[in-house]
């Protein structure tokens, strides 16, 4: 396929622009004289030391678009997305909280609808939070704890040079209409299905297979894997031909879209075929995707043809990593 469209899109994307000024929150509120503080910066949970485990603590919001235009997904998804911020951590979610803000009693009651589905769905309660019923603005937030052993972490910023991209992603389901860039893979599916899927993040944790991992959020497969790679310090090659894909979907629109389960992997290239076939064990698809390299670049390739999507010597995405240091 041809390289320029894509690297185009995915560059240009609110997904990953959004993301842009990430490093300069993190100047102003730095955690490294904190020793308790394990991970934080540039992962998908922080890691507090906690005995032999650590707590890990997330937070997500949803845009207020998506709040007005429909209210029971932006519940929905409100949990979907935190619990799949711990399980890429190789942890076990646990419980949450949610801050709700609205004076249009519709509005919440569909919100509340989708928290409920959402903790059914994925067996994690919500224990409490606080509600504002006086703004003048519609919004969902939801802040998670979960829990992993300290020997099972997995980081965002620890792949190493030689290892194995594997993408893994449940191809069966479907773009709701009020969000047309997330592949939910949930709704529709049986709860213990999807708890299991969760879950083999916990087994693939316990095993010790992999170096580094992030869920496929808002930036997509490719940019996701671009802000593992700028937090390792590291680059990496890419065949966009190996990567999965439902049929008769958009590669362009898929490369962009958020995935109800999907996970980027790094791995030793002994361990890709162990961690493919767990995943697909719970019906999810993988594949060896691309190796890490010593960096500094992100590139694509198509056949005979490759172009560089990201310089980290001159890119950002967070700018959380070695490189911005």
């Amino acid at each position: 396929m041809e390289l320029k469209p894509l690297i185009d899109a995915i560059r240009t994307f609110p997904g990953i622009t959004r993301k842009n000024s990430i490093h300069e929150i993190v100047k102003l509120l730095p955690t490294t004289s904190f020793v308790n503080v394990a991970a934080s910066e540039g992962e998908d949970a922080a890691a507090i030391e906690f005995g032999d485990h650590y707590i890990l603590f997330a937070a997500d919001g949803i845009m207020e678009s998506l709040v007005r235009n429909d209210p029971f997904l932006a519940g929905y998804y409100a949990v979907l997305v935190n619990v799949n911020d711990i399980a890429a951590m190789g942890g076990k979610p646990l419980a949450m909280v949610d801050v709700m803000s609205s004076k249009d009693d519709k509005i919440c009651s569909q919100i509340l609808k989708g928290m409920e589905a959402a903790v059914k769905k994925f067996n994690v309660p919500i224990v409490g939070g606080h509600t504002h019923p006086d703004c003048q603005y519609q919004a969902i937030d939801i802040s998670i704890i979960g829990s992993v052993p300290k020997t099972d972490l997995i980081r965002s910023d620890s792949a190493k040079e030689g290892d194995d991209i594997v993408f893994v992603i449940d191809l069966d389901g479907f773009y709701p209409s009020s969000i047309p860039y997330a592949w939910d893979t949930t709704m529709r599916k049986d709860d213990s299905i999807v708890q299991e899927q969760m879950a083999m993040m916990c087994k693939v944790a316990s095993e010790g297979l992999v170096h580094s991992a992030k869920d496929m959020s808002n930036p997509g497969c490719i940019g996701t894997l671009g802000m593992l790679l700028e937090s390792s310090g590291k680059g990496g090659v890419v065949d966009v031909d190996l990567i999965p894909v439902p049929e008769g979907v958009d590669f362009i629109h898929w490369c962009l879209s958020y995935q109800g389960c999907g996970f980027v992997f790094v791995c030793p290239p002994e361990n890709s075929a162990r961690v493919i076939e767990h995943f697909e064990a719970v019906g999810c698809a993988g594949a060896i995707v691309g190796k890490v390299n010593e960096g500094p670049r992100l590139t694509l390739r198509s056949g005979d043809m490759e172009e560089t999507l990201f310089d980290f010597t001159d890119d950002i995405i967070t700018g959380c990593g070695p490189y911005r240091r």
